[in-house]
C-alpha cells in the first residue's frame, strides 16, 4: 500500500464501468491495483457494489469483486459515524458523501446528475468529479 495514494470514493456507476478489461475506464482500476489510488468503502458502498453488479453480470462476479475489494491492500474499509445528508434529490447517495468526508478523500467520482449541485463544498469539505474530470488530473 502506498502512503502517498490518492484517496478516492467511487459512485457504483463508475465501479460497474471499470471493471471490464476492454472498458476505457479501466485506467481507474488499474491506478488503484497499481496502488496510486486508494479506493476508499464503508459497508453501505460495499453491498451497493455488490447488489448492482450481480444485478448487471453474475452474483459470482459480484461476490469476487467484493472479495477482492476487503482483502486488497489499496482499498480502505472506513467508518462512518457521522451521516451529513446532503443529496436532497437521492438520498441514498449520501452514503458516498459519508465516506467520502470520513475518509478525508480527495473526491468523489461519478457520473451521477445528484452530485452536480456539490462540485465543491466547503463543509463538510468535497470534491466531486466526472470521470473525464477525473482523467484530466491523473489519467
Amino acid at each position: 500500500m502506498s502512503t502517498g495514494a490518492v484517496r478516492i470514493v467511487l459512485d457504483t456507476n463508475v465501479v460497474v464501468s471499470m471493471i471490464g478489461r476492454t472498458s476505457p475506464n479501466r485506467w481507474i482500476f488499474d491506478k488503484i491495483l497499481a496502488g496510486e489510488f486508494m479506493l476508499c468503502i464503508s459497508n453501505e458502498i460495499l453491498l451497493e457494489y455488490e447488489e448492482v453488479l450481480t444485478a448487471k453480470t453474475t452474483s459470482e462476479v459480484a461476490s469476487n469483486f467484493t472479495d477482492f475489494l476487503v482483502s486488497f491492500p489499496s482499498v480502505e474499509q472506513v467508518q462512518v459515524f457521522f451521516h451529513w445528508r446532503l443529496i436532497q434529490n437521492d438520498p441514498d447517495d449520501d452514503k458516498f458523501v459519508d465516506c467520502a468526508v470520513a475518509a478525508k478523500a480527495f473526491c468523489i467520482v461519478s457520473e451521477d446528475r445528484h452530485f452536480r449541485p456539490y462540485k465543491m463544498n466547503e463543509h463538510p469539505p468535497l470534491r466531486v468529479l466526472r470521470v473525464d474530470e477525473f482523467k484530466e488530473m491523473f489519467g
